[in-house]
């Protein structure tokens, strides 16, 4: 195993506004990974009822959503529905329309997407700032 194996690639983001997730997705996204992220969601949403989400993508590499357990991902779909607002991403691949798609139940989340070097103006659609922080899991 190589140390940089260990390395999550699901990173949050400390942001000016407690209702926001903001996350750096970076490289290759495992299943730990994916269930990481379903994780982190979770606890904003027993926070608060209702968040944005801001997702950076950084040197993205792909997702391994057959290896995600089923039914996280329906419960993560479901949740995703009842509390998501507005969403940014930021950087390629642009997946805004395949979330839209498949979250075609929920008119409600706003996506949108930014170029990288738009990426101001992501947090400002948002109303937010990063702290400066960033976090591994969880």
């Amino acid at each position: 195993m190589n140390f940089l194996d260990s390395v999550p690639a699901i990173r949050r983001i400390e942001t000016s506004r407690d209702d926001l997730l903001a996350i750096d997705v970076v490289g290759h996204i495992s299943a730990a990974d994916g269930e990481n992220l379903f994780g982190l969601m979770e606890a904003a949403y027993a926070l608060h009822p209702r968040i944005d989400v801001l997702v950076r993508l950084v040197d993205h590499d792909g997702v391994d959503w057959a290896n995600i357990a089923e039914e996280t991902l329906k419960q993560g779909t479901a949740h995703a529905m009842e509390h998501v607002g507005r969403c940014a991403a930021i950087g390629e691949p642009d997946w805004t329309a395949d979330a839209r798609h498949a979250l075609r139940d929920s008119p409600s989340i706003e996506f949108k997407h930014f170029e990288t070097e738009d990426e101001a103006a992501a947090w400002l659609w948002l109303g937010v700032q990063p702290t400066g922080k960033q976090q591994g899991r969880g």
